[in-house]
């Protein structure tokens, strides 16, 4: 299954794995989180119900250990994933935690007009996790020794997972290859993402397509109120929440993913398709 690629500015020397016939009818582009590989869409990918679907999980450059763009800014990314997209032909755009901020650009700059499944994003630096905000603000005084300090624990972030050991052991070792002066500037360029807008919830609410937003009770990624009462104001956008943690949504929930991803090709479907003819 996976296509080893090497690496480059162009999206096609990205790493990534796919899945599904070459000739599918749809396609589905999957971005990881934050310092994340492709694999951590494993799971999804060997779900039946998706086994017709082109699916294509990508890492982005400078996460997990690959080389850095020279702009680690959320919107660079967001343009570099768009040309991934439509190189690929993707009808739909899963993404996860960051990789869900990543696809949140994207449709509220018009880059993507398909529609998107978003696992736990952030909408607002409240929404993110303590730990992460506090590393950010030691990083401006002690560069990047804070996030040599975070690999070394960064096994006790994934304890509480649902996931057998070994997996869970797999998906740490990914998050172990990151190089930490390179995890300062992009999670720099994340956070400083979340301030630039206060809140990108209604970036989303003004984005053209159809977006499912799934987070966890707690764990990885937040969603104050008012983002959901502001989501939620407009038709086409979903908020589900799940019961209890969340940390690695693609890998502990595929089959749940794969349902909403069914339903999302199914709606890009009826778009590519207009409106039916009067009878």
């Amino acid at each position: 299954m996976a296509e080893p690629t090497g690496h480059g500015w162009s999206w096609l020397s990205w790493d990534r794995i796919s899945s599904g016939p070459d000739d599918a009818e749809q396609r589905a582009l999957l971005l990881p989180g934050g310092l994340c590989t492709a694999d951590e869409y494993r799971e999804l990918m060997a779900e039946p119900a998706l086994a017709g679907v082109r699916l294509t999980a990508v890492t982005l450059p400078g996460h997990g250990g690959t080389p850095p763009p020279r702009d680690c800014g959320l919107e660079n990314y967001a343009r570099l994933a768009a040309e991934c997209a439509a190189g690929l032909g993707a009808d739909v755009v899963v993404g996860h935690s960051m990789g869900a901020n990543v696809a949140i650009e994207m449709a509220a700059s018009g880059r993507f007009r398909g529609p998107v499944i978003l696992l736990a994003p952030s909408f607002s630096r409240q929404d993110e996790s303590r730990f992460l905000r506090t590393l950010d603000r030691l990083a401006l005084v002690l560069g990047h020794l804070p996030y040599s300090a975070m690999l070394k624990i960064v096994d006790g972030a994934a304890k509480d997972s649902p996931l057998p050991p070994d997996r869970k052991a797999e998906l740490v070792a990914d998050l172990r290859r990151n190089d930490p002066r390179v995890m300062r500037r992009v999670l720099r360029g994340y956070l400083g993402y979340l301030d630039r807008y206060g809140s990108v919830a209604p970036r989303l609410r003004g984005a053209d397509g159809p977006a499912w937003v799934v987070h966890g009770e707690s764990g990885d990624g937040g969603i104050t109120a008012d983002e959901r009462r502001l989501l939620l104001s407009r038709p086409g956008i979903r908020v589900i929440t799940l019961p209890g943690e969340s940390f690695f949504t693609p890998a502990e929930e595929p089959a749940l993913v794969a349902s909403y991803l069914t339903e999302a090709l199914a709606a890009a479907l009826t778009a590519a398709r207009g409106p039916a003819p009067d009878a």
